[in-house]
């Protein structure tokens, strides 16, 4: 039997074609139209239906080079299925850097949206009409927020065996067992039983080629999952991911300059010391600890700090014996200057 056409935004792709497709949406208060660039590649062979989404935070651009480079690989020719690819979702937030809309609303906490609400609501309103509705699966892309620095981690709530199954898949040491947030686009996608996972990696307005590498490998690895692509012989030796039972942001008991001591991707134990605070004169030092043992998975870039501030992400095991050599190997797979594999492109330093 023949495969249809795929319908979006008032086109039609034929099988074994794609498109780019610009979607309308608000115009700038310049009269300047502004579309969404959306790029649709429809299989000859049927198969899921899979969006991958970037910048739902205008400011963070990994996603945006993660998802040009999945396009780029010849191995989508072979699709089975049809891959839905949004680079830049929060558009008006990408062209200001900045994380959120002009009305000062954040884009992730304002889903399912309306169709008559806010600029916010609007877009995700039609980012699901248009986009999230067409689809059986998701992977929305992040990173940290401006100023901090996440160890490339899933988060999934791991209650669903679809969504767990595509956790699992994505290659990266840690997957973080979470709950659903009022208002994202994972939740709103769930009350209609399409699973998405979160891949967070990196730092806002900054490219990580490490965290970059590995989110194209993990999206690939969660399509061949699906039956989407061709399956590949993993290695024997490859480690599981562990999962993080919880989680917990380590804050700043008082404001000052903060001299940190502990990496992402380190373990700690509970107690061990993380970084010292103190003023500008170091006449009043406080010491930062673990309040338990775990492995800091995000942690501030910037020294100057408020009281209150997060400094360290810290993710809790049943058991952390071996992780902090399991990340090791992992950054030693992904780094540009040993990984050889994936060099199909100069990389981005």
């Amino acid at each position: 039997m023949s495969r249809g056409t795929f319908e979006i935004g008032g086109c039609r792709i034929q099988p074994g074609a794609r498109a780019s497709i610009d979607l309308r949406i608000p115009d700038l208060y310049t009269h300047n139209p502004m579309h969404w660039p959306v790029h649709v590649v429809h299989g000859r062979r049927s198969g899921p239906i899979l969006f991958l989404s970037g910048a739902i935070h205008g400011d963070e651009i990994n996603g945006v080079e993660i998802i040009r480079r999945v396009l780029k690989l010849k191995s989508i020719e072979r699709l089975h299925g049809t891959l839905i690819a949004v680079p830049v979702v929060n558009l008006f937030g990408f062209i200001n850097q900045s994380r959120y809309l002009p009305d000062r609303r954040d884009l992730n906490r304002s889903f399912p949206g309306s169709e008559t609400g806010s600029l916010a609501g609007r877009m995700a309103n039609l980012f699901m009409r248009e986009v999230v509705t067409r689809c059986t699966h998701g992977i929305d892309i992040h990173t940290a927020a401006i100023h901090r620095d996440n160890l490339p981690q899933v988060r999934a709530v791991l209650d669903d065996p679809e969504t767990s199954r595509m956790a699992h898949a994505f290659y990266t040491p840690v997957i973080v067992k979470t709950s659903m947030v009022p208002g994202s686009l994972r939740a709103s996608a769930a009350r209609l039983g399409i699973p998405v996972i979160v891949y967070e990696a990196g730092e806002a307005l900054r490219f990580d080629e490490l965290s970059i590498r590995a989110g194209v490998t993990g999206i690939v690895s969660v399509m061949r999952e699906l039956g989407m692509l061709p399956p590949a012989k993993r290695d024997q030796d490859a480690v599981e991911p562990l999962v993080a039972l919880s989680s917990t942001w380590v804050r700043a008991p008082q404001s000052g300059i903060l001299r940190s001591i502990q990496t992402i991707g380190a373990r700690v134990e509970k107690n061990a010391l993380l970084g010292i605070i103190s003023d500008p004169f170091g006449e009043s030092e406080q010491p930062i600890t673990a309040p338990d043992q775990g492995i800091i998975i995000g942690r501030t870039n910037i020294p100057l700090v408020s009281e209150g501030e997060a400094l360290f992400h810290l993710a809790q095991f049943r058991d952390a014996s071996g992780i902090a050599e399991q990340i090791e190997e992992f950054r030693n797979e992904f780094d540009p200057a040993t990984d050889t594999r994936r060099a199909v492109e100069p990389p981005i330093l």
